[in-house]
């Protein structure tokens, strides 16, 4: 029986580190991006994610059991306002057969009215008068007013979007919470 050259050992040692190599690398790569932050912190929503408290939304039968965008504002609805409230309506909308998990709130942070042609506009939005009460419990670094937030069905406040969002990604954002939550 021939023995083999020990070159020969040589070539077969190199080709099993290799192959072991192949198939480990994309672990030690995945490994070492999660460890150090190689992806540079970037996470896969769009919007803030704030530790979960009680939104304290009034105990309205449209919101029960529902994921709720909210915007809180004057009612003397300005422009900003009124695109908030607009972008609101069509990111609903845009959730197709699962928009019925979603409904609105605008919280009238003063004491004026909102326009009667307004409140036609905006469909089945709710409109709480006095929701200066609510603000205290949605956090903001420009104030409550700055932001649309999200609370889950529960009535727990999980997300907040800044004042002019991208659309598209808030979407996304939604789309995703409806797709892997079973309740709401």
């Amino acid at each position: 029986m021939p023995s083999a050259s020990p070159d020969g050992h040589r070539r077969g040692r190199l080709k099993l580190v290799l192959l072991g190599a192949f198939f480990i690398l994309p672990f030690v790569a995945s490994w070492a991006i999660w460890k150090f932050d190689l992806a540079g912190g970037t996470t896969g929503n769009y919007g803030t994610l704030i530790a979960p408290r009680p939104a304290g939304l009034p105990p309205h039968p449209a919101l029960k059991g529902k994921w709720v965008l909210v915007q809180f504002d004057v009612g003397a609805c300005a422009t900003a306002c009124e695109r908030k409230l607009f972008f609101m309506r069509q990111v609903r909308r845009a959730q197709g057969r699962e928009m019925g998990r979603v409904a609105r709130l605008w919280a009238v942070t003063d004491a004026a009215r909102p326009a009667p042609a307004l409140v036609t506009a905006l469909e089945d939005t709710v409109i709480v008068e006095q929701g200066a009460a609510l603000v205290a419990a949605f956090p903001g670094e420009a104030g409550a007013a700055r932001h649309i937030y999200l609370v889950d069905p529960m009535g727990n406040l999980m997300m907040r979007f800044p004042e002019d969002p991208d659309p598209a990604r808030v979407i996304k954002d939604l789309k995703h919470l409806l797709k892997f939550s079973g309740f709401g």
